[in-house]
């Protein structure tokens, strides 16, 4: 996963990447099976960013960063066996922050 020599990563692009390393790192300290879910959802989480996220938005990009920081912080704790994922459909949501749907 080398980069070409004129390819250089940003300073956002090296937290992401850094950000990814640590979930799996820490992934490492759960039982096999919590490890395999971890790094799943690690995986789909980042691929799913990764496509649907607007490269140019900075401040989405910093949000998603200090929540990954807050996710791996209590992943790290011993006592945490595990990691789940929320997912939120946004477009089912209206500008007051309740559903659309009765």
């Amino acid at each position: 996963m080398g980069t070409t020599k004129g390819q250089r990563l940003s300073g956002m692009q090296k937290q992401v990447l850094s950000l990814y390393r640590g979930f799996l790192r820490a992934a490492r300290s759960k039982s096999d099976e919590e490890r395999r879910k971890i790094e799943s959802i690690v995986s789909q989480e980042f691929r799913r960013n990764s496509k649907q996220v607007d490269r140019k938005n900075f401040l989405y990009i910093e949000y998603l960063l200090r929540r990954g920081n807050k996710q791996l912080d209590q992943l790290r704790n011993p006592g945490i066996t595990g990691l789940s994922s929320l997912q939120v459909d946004f477009s089912k949501i209206n500008n007051t922050g309740t559903s659309s749907q009765p």
